[in-house]
């Protein structure tokens, strides 16, 4: 039965099947069914076998046709979602306006659709793939829903008729089995396969997997079957057994299960193993440590399982590190547990991860999703095989690929708040992240180094492991983070302490990872790059969760969780302290900068002081474990210090990259300012003498604080003390007064990061949007770009708009502080918490003082750093004021102000100014406890410290008389015996008692002491006892040092004198301060100033504040004098000092010298270089310097000698050569063509010059001689070769040395020496040729200048005779002298410079002929391309900027001595045709083709090529003689053409009306005389005027009046007029007057002598009074008719259009672009190629002509070269300006090289947004567009842009 069915016709058995189905009984049917579908999808075909599958289609379709069944489906399309599923590298659209969700997408057409105008949005470039979300309103607002899903169409559909889909229910299930068992059949395990088998399957499956995804896109209907298949449990039973009797079904099943059986987290052999370990490690961990047992790490369960790991990973850590492997006591045994399936859906999923998610299986599961109940089931699927699907990835070979398709499905089911819900309820989703993160770290554990590296129990992850190092976590760090977005799964997370448990101990693997040691001896020999993973996985591991979970602690009934939280972190700390074995002291030389345990304590800490008002006090530890969690943040402080320091410099360049990354803005959020705000909560908690002493023993600066002036530091070199001094003090001013965590509002925090990163640079908006640290969770409040950003930008910058440089250099908008900003929130402090380089900190103080200067507050000398007020503290952290008053740090600025005064050496200005700062913060922050009166003290207290009590207040006028020192004896301080002793007995025994009231300072002693009474008290047990500090971890310099003996110094000073004398000091006055200056002071000036300022600032403070202080000013005021150093001021003081000194004076000097020098320079580019200023003295005329009288001479920019060009050592001029279409895409309108943005708008490049010129000659060589139709135009109009110079000069000789030298070198240039490329040795310009310059004669210019009165005629005839002594006169070619043959060297330069299709235009490639007009078409390019440079007309005047790149003179000499190699055939020279009425001749033989008519002929070309032809140098009067006769030809071409535009009618008034004039005496010189005979000429024949009736037709409509008749003429004869004029001021140095527009004719005329002077009154003149004819002029012009009218019928047809042309063009423009850059991307990035069919992965778009073109392309290949490369060559002669439709930028390609131009482009903030990583919406900048156009004009690419590179033909 089946069989015979199978046979019948597809069709008519699909409907006979359909009909017996619909009947009640339709069991024979459903068996005729499947019979016929056992025998179709026999699983044992190959799957490429198509026939199924049409089959399928045809059963579906229930036979009719499949399209119209689609079609009927689709109408019944129930979805009101789009879900419309991409892949990566589509363009789609987020909207954050619209967005509830931070990872909402919507397709383009969704997006164009809805209206979003005004909102925060931006197109992306989608990474992994994902789906609109347009209709779905748990992600997104309706408001943003497009018109077509915000109507819900979808709803009011009719319900499907019952038949329709019949036969999809009974056919699909068999259809998915089917492909289910290709996928058990086609599987095999990894290890024994490989990739490709794998691949090889899924190609066969592609036609089935398709199908599915076209059954999807049916719509709601279909999806609804599909979703009743994949879902059901009772469909599955039946047929994924197989039947009974299919043996092959059966083998399938069992490799299914087999499959299925290492689906677990823990494989099967492993559970066996580790069952006997797992009670004794159970035990071991202690029952009460719970899941925290995961932390202590304990030795391998069985041997053989330690052996078999290590085997593993012996390869790569050389047995050197232990994996450790951890027990994974999870709380759900199930999820370890391999996997079970009950519909076709889980199954598909689990093949779909087995065979690493193809990228089809992916679409199809997607696609799927918006029927709500297959999403619903599929996203349990998706969990219930998450770990599987983890493993798999861990395992994977491309886990980029398979990351990317894997976060594209879990983006859409988690972002989805309800469904993340009821998965976290129902299936456990977050045990299952966190267990399979925990199991995927565990694969990569390695022993902790941290400390005590022998006995250290903490585990941590080794970074260098490929999961760490490629990111492989990526996918699942990423779906957690999304599900904690949500507060309901976040709460969840919050409140199972078990999970938080385990958490903490997943973030303590990161503790203390990636640990650097710092080497000692020698350079590192590898620099290990691990950093980056260290840092990518702290952020993103430990963050980011982090930010999610403080997002949902932002309210008071949330402190619960906070407090748990917290709980469980100091847990997690004092495990961790147990387990590195710390005490009290950080191992030395050890530091790392990962502690996300600490910061998860202090970012939960603030997050409770700030939003939830919980009491500090009530979440801190005990005083001990306090001291132990400020250990490791501070030691990140000090060793930043100690990098900066280069004391870390062995450790190579790695370590700046951790010091820097740590303080980047998207990191220091999460890194430096948690781990500030700890110390700053702990020194607010600590004992203050305890946390300064602690800080700086850290930063190894406590020796240098002694009074001695010599000390010994045990433990830095000399020139580290001063930098590790000034970053101690830094550290203390910044944890004094950064205010981030202790009180300020977001909204003055984001002030101040604004104001700090503005002020180290103008940033452009997105690098400001960039370097604000914002929360890094996305759903946080601060979003970049919300409207708090906004209004607090234009609150403190002004917006620059990008301008141009000379240069070329573009700038981009920027953002600059205002003023008042400058004035009052400049803070140095967040400036240097901030900087990522040094340097920044530089360039932030330099704009600060240049800001003083101009405002004028501050002129002399260099400014300080501002002081600036802080906002008040949080109530809870006022403990912090007490670090300011305690009593060691007073001891320690009393010493560092003594020391500063008496010039120690390593003290510096900055540490001055950090004294100062804290002295400042003290005054202002005073601390409240502090009774008002200042009583002094009584004695006794004295005798054990420094100071009376802690108020700094009282303790700045404390005099302290005497200290004790301990010095080494060979110091100045050590008394020698011959001291005389005291004299009188009183001063003895006040000596004594001075001995007694000695000060000793140890800082250390201070600390230990601190450290004892805290532990004491805090610890019940009297056992515990500090290990001392052992005397190893000092390190003694070697040789013994000298001995050490305690001296007493005698000071007498309080911290105010020594301020005062500090003032006199600074000022160099020695009474800088009146007794009575306090009561003078206005108190506003001291904001900004010098040091100077600074201490009369403090001063007056404390004069105000305290009446003891003030007293004791003025009385040290009264009394003051000169300092005097201690006695005996040692040598050593003042060699330091001077040393500084010469320091100082040799930067001077440099400073001195560099300005110099860049004065200089700019002096010599203002000369030398383009600079637009017309003015320029030195314009480099060349044309005008020979009008010198002695010969010229020449510099040689490289040996520097001056002198005449030689013909044995000639100079050339440095020129680039380059070919040029520009002239060639001149248009005759004045109007821009438009880039076609729609199917509709075209590009026609027909009516361009190069076009039209091309067509005339074509046409002439259809009808005309051939030789004579290469002299009758010019070519060059593309690819015409155009010359420049920047104006130097130099021997050939030495180029060519040059040359040789730059051959050698072996450093990349931008350009290529084998080409003979090279750069201007003076200026740098760009180069590539050199131009002989001729020998300059000086007697013969003066005669070949004169004016004469010789008659017309004469002239004519003297020309002709020159030009027939052109036989006589060739170059000597006996002599060939060094010049002629650079002249041959540079011909053959310029013949190279461009194609040669740009060259052989006659019949006979290779003629003479060819050559010839090649050569004269090279100086008609240059003077038009001249012209155009000055505006397309010569009204301007004077030299321009063209004019001093032209070498046109040169240039012409070099042409003419090789164009005399030809010499014109005397019988057809033009010029007897131009001025002789010639007797008829008979004798042309009829096979030849006759010569072209003069009428027909270009006259600029005969006036290049006469001038070129005749002997040099040409008298100017044959010159101008030549001029007159061409303009009487140009003249009656001008007539002919126009009368050729008259209707019939008006040709026959003009003729008759023009005929009476014809006997006036003046008639030769009258237009309507001239015309009527032109008419009358050129009607003799019937042909000349009825060729295209179709012309006057358009034009009749306007009457030619006498005035619009005179005005045409002389538009027709100016461009002969302009290149006239142009070419004798090169030739002769005329000067070019200017004269506005409408006298241009006028002007040109009387310049070239065609007006005498006196013709020239104010009234208008006529282009006919310039005629002037030396013969009969109607004979003449009926002659030149009569060649015309001559010419046979056919030949006239066709070449009668060369009579009406139009000499005329516009100036060159690029392409018209929109104003939106979206409407160009919209239209081309999805727009094929006219090549290859397909669409590019790089369209880029040629803004000359509007061509869509592949940039590298393999596709578009021709011989090699890609297709820009060769649209560059045939659209410009090897220039070609492209835009890139993906980058918005735009390429430049000149040659064999190219260059990034930057892009026209720019978004709401002027800026640029290459490779659209932004997405803003871009608009045209017109000033850049203008300058790329002209920079394409002038062919100045290679100058102005930079950055060269060669492209290797591959663009």
């Amino acid at each position: 039965m089946a069989a015979s069915l199978v046979r019948r016709d597809k069709k008519s058995t699909a409907a006979h099947l359909k009909a017996d189905l619909n009947w009640t009984d339709n069991s024979s049917g459903v068996r005729q069914l499947q019979e016929l579908l056992d025998s179709v999808l026999n699983p044992e075909k190959p799957a490429a076998d198509t026939e199924a599958l049409d089959w399928c289609k045809c059963l579906i379709a229930g036979g009719e046709g499949f399209e119209e069944f689609c079609k009927t489906v689709r109408s019944y399309d129930n979805a009101t979602l789009c879900g419309l599923v991409w892949t990566a590298n589509f363009v789609a659209y987020r909207c954050r306006t619209c967005g509830i969700s931070p990872c909402m997408s919507l397709c383009a057409e969704c997006f164009n659709n809805g209206d979003h105008t005004g909102h925060d949005f931006n197109m992306f470039r989608s990474q992994a793939g994902g789906a609109c979300d347009c209709g779905d309103s748990n992600v997104m607002r309706e408001t943003g829903f497009c018109n077509r899903h915000r109507l819900r169409t979808g709803e009011n559909v009719p319900s499907v008729p019952r038949d329709l889909l019949l036969m999809s229910e009974m056919v699909l299930p068999r259809f998915i089995i089917c492909i289910i068992q290709y996928l058990r059949d086609g599987y095999t395990e990894p290890d024994t396969s490989t990739e490709r088998d794998l691949q090889k399957v899924l190609q066969q499956l592609e036609p089935q997997i398709s199908f599915l995804e076209e059954l999807t896109k049916m719509g709601g209907a279909m999806r609804t079957v599909l979703t009743k298949i994949l879902t059901n449990q009772q469909i599955f039973k039946d047929l994924s057994m197989g039947q009974e009797e299919n043996v092959y079904a059966k083998k399938n099943y069992e490799k299914y299960l087999s499959a299925l059986k290492n689906s677990g987290l823990v494989s099967v052999e492993e559970k066996a193993q580790s069952g006997a370990a797992e009670p004794t490690r159970g035990a071991e961990a202690g029952a009460g440590a719970g899941a925290l047992g995961l932390l202590g790490a304990e030795a391998p369960a069985s041997p053989d399982e330690s052996n078999k790991e290590e085997d593993q990973d012996g390869g790569q850590s050389v047995g050197q590190r232990k994996r450790v492997k951890l027990s994974s006591t999870a709380k759900d045994p199930s999820i370890m547990d391999s996997l079970k399936h009950k519909c076709f859906l889980e199954e598909l999923l689990f093949w779909t991860i087995k065979y690493e998610f193809p990228q089809k299986m992916v679409t199809f599961l997607l696609n799927m999703l918006p029927d709500q109940d297959y999403k619903i089931t599929f996203t349990k699927t998706f969990v219930q095989h998450y770990a599987f699907i983890m493993k798999t990835l861990m395992k994977s070979q491309e886990s980029d690929t398979m990351s990317n398709r894997i976060v594209h499905i879990s983006v859409q089911l988690f972002s989805n708040e309800e469904l993340a819900r009821h998965v976290t309820e129902e299936c456990q989703l977050l045990d299952i992240m966190v267990t399979v993160l925990l199991y995927m770290m565990e694969s990569c554990l390695i022993k902790s180094e941290l400390q005590d590296e022998e006995n250290s129990r903490h585990v941590v992850v080794n970074c260098s492991e490929p999961l760490l190092k490629n990111n492989t976590y990526w996918p699942l760090v990423s779906d957690f983070i999304n599900i904690l977005s949500h507060q309901s799964v976040a709460k969840k997370f919050l409140e199972d302490h078990s999970l938080l448990m385990l958490w903490m101990s997943f973030v303590s693997f990161f503790q203390g990872m990636n640990l650097n040691k710092r080497e000692l001896s020698e350079h590192v020999e590898f620099e290990s790059q691990t950093y980056y993973a260290a840092f990518a996985a702290e952020l993103e591991a430990c963050a980011q969760p982090m930010w999610g979970l403080l997002t949902h602690c932002k309210v008071k009934e949330t402190q619960e969780y906070t407090k748990t939280v917290v709980r469980y972190c100091l847990e997690t700390l004092q495990i961790w302290f147990d387990a590195i074995g710390f005490v009290d002291e950080p191992a030395p030389n050890q530091v790392t900068f990962h502690l996300p345990l600490h910061r998860y304590y202090a970012m939960f800490l603030s997050k409770a002081v700030k939003c939830q008002g919980l009491d500090l006090d009530s979440l801190l530890p005990h005083q001990e474990m306090l001291m132990k969690i400020m250990v490791h943040p501070l030691q990140i402080q000090a060793s930043l210090s100690e990098i900066h320091s280069n004391m870390w410099v062995r450790n190579g360049l790695q370590i700046k990259g951790q010091a820097m990354t740590y303080v980047q803005s998207h990191f220091c959020n999460s890194m430096i300012d948690p781990d500030i705000f700890l110390l700053q909560v702990c020194a607010s908690r600590l004992d203050p003498d305890y946390f300064i002493s602690s800080v700086f023993e850290r930063f190894k600066v406590v020796d240098l604080l002694t009074m001695a002036s010599v000390h010994q530091n045990a433990v830095l070199d000399g020139e580290q003390e001063r930098p590790m001094l000034e970053g101690a003090l830094t550290f203390l001013v910044i944890l004094s007064s950064l205010r981030i965590h202790l009180g300020m509002a977001d909204d003055e925090i984001l002030r101040a990061e604004m104001v700090s990163q503005l002020c180290m640079n103008d940033r452009t908006h997105s690098s400001l949007l960039d370097l604000i640290p914002e929360n890094p969770n996305p759903k946080s409040g601060i979003v970049p770009g919300s409207c708090s950003f906004e209004e607090m930008l234009s609150a403190v910058a002004d917006f620059k708009a990008p301008v141009f440089e000379p240069g070329g250099s573009m700038q981009q908008g920027m953002y600059t502080p205002k003023e008042e900003v400058w004035e009052k929130e400049f803070d140095p402090i967040m400036v240097v918490l901030r900087t990522v380089y040094r340097r920044d900190v530089q360039s932030a103080m330099d704009r600060y003082s240049a800001f003083l200067k101009q405002s004028g507050m501050h002129t002399t000398g260099n400014p300080w750093p501002p002081y600036k007020e802080r906002t008040p503290l949080h109530p809870c952290y006022k403990g912090l004021d007490r670090l300011l008053h305690c009593k060691t740090l007073h001891i320690v600025i009393f010493t560092l102000l003594y020391k500063i005064w008496l010039d120690h050496s390593n003290m510096s200005e900055h540490v001055l100014c950090m004294v100062l700062y804290l002295i400042e913060l003290g005054l202002d922050n005073q601390v409240q406890e502090d009774k008002e009166d200042e009583e002094p003290c009584i004695e006794e207290h004295c005798h054990d410290s420094w100071f009376p009590g802690t108020n700094l207040l009282s303790n700045l006028h404390h005099v302290i008389n005497y200290v004790r020192v301990r010095v080494p004896e060979t110091a100045p301080e050590v008394k020698r015996e011959k001291d005389p002793p005291p004299s009188t007995s009183t001063e003895a025994s006040n000596f004594g008692q001075n001995v007694r009231e000695a000060q000793v300072f140890s800082l250390v002693a201070e600390r230990r002491r601190k450290f004892q009474e805290i532990i004491n008290r805090s610890s019940t047990e009297a056992s515990q006892v500090v290990r001392p500090k052992s005397s190893s971890t000092r390190w003694v310099p070697p040789g013994t040092p000298p001995q050490l003996v305690t001296e007493i110094l005698e000071i007498r000073e309080s911290m105010l004198s020594l301020l005062i004398k500090l003032h006199q000091k600074l000022s160099a006055k020695q009474n800088s301060l009146s007794a009575t200056w306090l009561e003078d002071m206005e108190t506003n000036s001291h904001a900004h100033g010098d040091g100077i300022t600074a201490i009369e600032r403090i001063l007056t403070k404390a004069a105000t504040r305290s009446r003891q202080s003030k007293r004791s000013i003025q009385e040290i005021c009264g009394k003051v004098s000169p300092p005097v150093a201690p006695k005996k001021n040692s040598p050593t003081d003042k060699k330091t000092m001077d040393k500084d000194e010469r320091r100082q004076r040799a930067r001077e000097r440099q400073q001195k010298l560099l300005a110099e020098f860049a004065s200089r320079q700019k002096s010599f580019m203002e000369t030398a270089m383009d600079v637009e200023s017309p003015d320029a003295e030195a314009a480099m005329d060349l044309g005008a310097s020979e009008v010198m009288e002695s010969e010229v001479l020449y510099d040689c920019v490289i040996c520097g000698q001056s002198g005449p060009s030689t013909e044995d050592r000639p100079t050339g001029l440095v020129v680039l050569l380059q070919a040029s279409s520009v002239l060639g895409h001149r248009c005759k309108s004045d109007e821009t063509k438009k880039l076609p943005t729609t199917d509709d708008e075209h590009i026609y490049p027909a009516d361009t010059c190069g076009a039209a010129h091309d067509v005339r000659l074509a046409l002439m060589q259809r009808f005309f001689k051939d030789s004579s139709c290469l002299q009758s135009v010019s070519i060059g109009w593309e690819g015409g070769v155009y010359v420049q110079t920047c104006g130097h000069t130099l021997h050939i000789d030495c180029h060519k040395s040059y040359m040789v030298s730059l051959r050698n070198d072996q450093v990349l240039q931008g350009f290529s020496v084998d080409k003979g490329e090279f750069t201007c040795p003076l200026c740098r310009q760009f180069a590539n040729s050199v131009l002989p310059c001729r020998p300059g004669r000086s007697t013969e210019v003066v005669s070949w200048h004169m004016p004469t009165n010789k008659k017309t005629a004469v002239l004519v005839k003297e020309v002709e005779d020159l030009q027939e002594q052109l036989g006589l006169f060739p170059v000597s070619t006996t002599t060939e002298s060094n010049l002629s043959k650079e002249m041959e060297s540079v011909i053959k330069d310029i013949k190279n410079t461009t194609q040669r299709k740009y060259m052989d235009y006659g019949k006979n490639p290779g003629s003479p002929d060819n050559d010839f007009l090649f050569m004269y078409s090279v100086a008609r390019t240059n003077l038009e391309l001249e012209l155009v440079h000055r505006g397309g007309n010569l009204c301007s005047g004077g030299a321009s900027a063209a004019a001093k790149r032209s070498c046109l003179n040169q240039l012409f000499h070099v042409l003419a001595m090789h164009m005399r190699l030809y010499s014109i055939d005397s019988a057809y020279n033009p010029w007897t045709r131009l001025t002789q009425v010639a007797q008829r001749r008979d004798d042309c033989l009829d096979d030849e083709r006759p010569e072209v008519p003069m009428l027909f002929r270009d006259c600029p070309s005969l006036l290049i090529i006469f001038v070129l032809t005749m002997p040099q140098p040409l008298r100017k009067e044959h010159f101008i003689c030549l001029v007159r006769m061409l303009y009487n030809l140009q003249y009656t071409q001008a007539l002919a053409s126009l009368s050729a535009k008259f209707s019939p009618e008006e040709r026959q008034a003009w003729s008759t009306s023009g005929a009476l004039k014809k006997n006036a005496f003046d008639a030769e010189k009258s237009y309507d005389a001239l015309l009527s005979h032109v008419i009358g000429e050129l009607s003799k024949v019937k042909t000349v005027y009825d060729v295209n009736p179709e012309v006057p037709s358009m034009l009749s409509s306007s009457v030619w009046s006498p005035h619009s008749i005179e005005y045409s003429l002389q538009q027709f004869c100016l461009p002969y007029l302009r290149l006239s004029c142009l070419l004798q001021h090169h030739l002769y140095g005329d000067k070019l007057s200017g004269c506005p527009e409408v006298e241009e004719f006028s002007g040109l005329a009387g310049c070239l002598g065609l007006l005498a002077p006196a013709l020239q009154p104010s009234n208008p003149i006529y282009s006919a009074s310039c005629l002037d004819w030396t013969v009969n002029a109607f004979d003449l012009m009926t002659q030149w008719c009569s060649e015309v009218t001559g010419l046979s019928d056919t030949q006239a047809k066709k070449s009668i259009t060369l009579l009406v042309q139009d000499p005329q063009w516009a100036s060159p423009h690029l392409l018209h672009l929109p104003d939106h850059y979206n409407i160009i991307f919209q239209y081309y990035h999805k727009k094929a190629c006219t090549a290859c069919k397909k669409v590019p992965k790089d369209p880029a778009l040629c803004l000359v002509c509007g061509t869509f073109v592949c940039l590298k392309g393999l596709c578009c290949k021709q011989q090699g070269i890609c297709e820009c490369v060769l649209h560059s060559q045939h659209c410009g002669a090897a220039t070609g300006i492209f835009l890139l439709i993906n980058a918005s930028v735009i390429i430049i390609i000149r040659g064999h090289r190219f260059c990034l131009w930057g892009s026209v482009y720019l978004d709401a903030h002027g800026e640029e947004d290459r490779d659209l990583r932004r997405g803003k919406p871009l608009f045209l900048c017109v000033e850049r567009y203008r300058v790329l156009q002209q920079q394409w004009v002038s062919h100045t690419f290679d100058h102005i842009n930079k950055r060269w590179g060669p492209h290797y033909n591959g663009l």
